[in-house]
């Protein structure tokens, strides 16, 4: 079975919520099928999507990723609960562990036991939108005697992933599982590891979603397509869990030097090497 290809737009169109309306309108006027958020900070995601909702008819949204750290179970599980109400049937909360600038600079979080934390997120918010009384006790995460009413439509729940461990819970525990910024010699190990995640668990690889966030830019002036690639990949690359990832992926000289730029507040190496 050959997997159904989709395209998407990205969203937030910047900080004005009018933007980003008139962008999903055009996305559905010209019959792109998704739209996906991201989720790091203001305008704040999943109160935009419920905002935005009505403005919309077929479009699916998503978001990649909510980070599990900043919002507990029980909101994020509400959140949802509001925006499938207002988009029955189109929504797709994606959950995922942020970064530590996001996490640890802006947030003051530890990035604690990502992969568990994920997990039992996903398992806790999955439980709270059936409408089921909570009782759980885990590594990361309890819960006990919450409860909200049964989510008529509850959302898919898709997994950020980056490198084997977390892509292998992901396909075991979510409905679809996201990559983002990845480099195209990556995409084949991280698909195995996708296999592997879905054979454990008795799934078939082929009906687990994959978000593929390759990020595109249409313009006729590539120089200046190239520069704004290098501002928004080279700081992304520069944080711990990207540049690892990076390494993994085969690009160990990049990875280094990339860090080391950061480092070094040399700004010009950092995007240059983030280039590729």
């Amino acid at each position: 079975m050959t997997p159904t290809k989709r395209i998407a737009i990205t969203l937030p169109a910047g900080p004005n919520i009018a933007d980003t309306i008139a962008r999903l309108r055009w996305a559905e006027d010209n019959g792109i099928p998704d739209a996906w958020f991201s989720d790091s900070g203001a305008p704040d995601t999943l109160t935009q999507i419920a905002a935005v909702g009505h403005h919309t008819r077929t479009i699916r949204i998503g978001v990649a990723v909510t980070p599990v750290y900043t919002r507990s179970p029980s909101v994020i599980a509400a959140s949802a609960n509001v925006i499938s109400q207002v988009i029955p049937g189109r929504f797709i909360l994606g959950l995922g562990s942020s970064s530590q600038t996001i996490m640890g600079q802006w947030n003051g979080i530890p990035l604690d036991k990502p992969l568990t934390r994920v997990k039992e997120t996903a398992q806790l918010v999955r439980q709270m939108l059936k409408g089921e009384k909570t009782d759980f006790k885990g590594e990361t995460l309890s819960s006990r005697g919450y409860r909200q009413a049964p989510t008529e439509n509850p959302p898919p729940i898709y997994i950020g992933a980056l490198r084997p461990k977390m892509i292998e819970m992901a396909a075991e525990v979510g409905d679809g599982v996201i990559f983002n910024l990845w480099p195209q010699g990556a995409l084949p190990k991280m698909m195995e590891a996708l296999k592997r995640g879905a054979k454990s668990a008795g799934k078939n690889w082929q009906d687990i979603e994959v978000v593929n966030r390759a990020m595109v830019l249409c313009t006729d002036d590539k120089a200046m397509g190239r520069e704004i690639f290098r501002a928004a990949f080279g700081p992304y690359y520069a944080t711990p869990v990207y540049n690892k990832f990076l390494a993994w992926a085969g690009y160990e000289d990049a990875a280094a030097a990339i860090a080391q730029g950061w480092a070094e507040k040399n700004r010009e190496k950092n995007r240059r090497r983030a280039d590729g």
